[in-house]
């Protein structure tokens, strides 16, 4: 997969400053908050920043995290995971293959078939309706 390259400044023109924090700068929306959390649309999540598919509305469950919960990517390859120690904690971070946007964290706290919650922020996501 070709990555997708921009500097801070082309990032920041292109996203709201929301986008910008949770994707570039790898902060967090607040639990309960994103416009995803309790979506049931059918349909393919995809990146904000460059709109890779990353997530199937098939594979999206209700884990009361207060985030956009998937048990597995739509591709094991449109997903890198990173080991995060910020905060105190040793986290799995979930970044977009194709732009590097930080878009959550997995843990394996999840249901059948992965065992895996990909714990994702809505603002890092478009839904491309079914």
């Amino acid at each position: 997969m070709d990555k997708l390259h921009k500097t801070f400044e082309e990032w920041r023109a292109m996203l709201d400053p929301q986008q910008y924090q949770v994707c570039r700068l790898k902060a967090t929306e607040r639990p309960f908050t994103g416009k995803y959390n309790d979506t049931k649309t059918p349909g393919i999540y995809k990146c904000i920043c460059c709109g890779l598919p990353l997530f199937d509305s098939q594979t999206k469950f209700d884990s009361g995290c207060g985030w956009p919960s998937f048990y597995a990517p739509i591709d094991g390859a449109a997903v890198v995971e990173v080991r995060d120690t910020s905060h105190g904690m040793i986290r799995t971070e979930v970044v977009c293959a194709k732009c590097d946007a930080h878009l959550g964290h997995v843990f394996p706290d999840g249901p059948p078939p992965t065992g895996l919650r990909y714990c994702i922020n809505s603002v890092c996501l478009d839904l491309e309706p079914a």
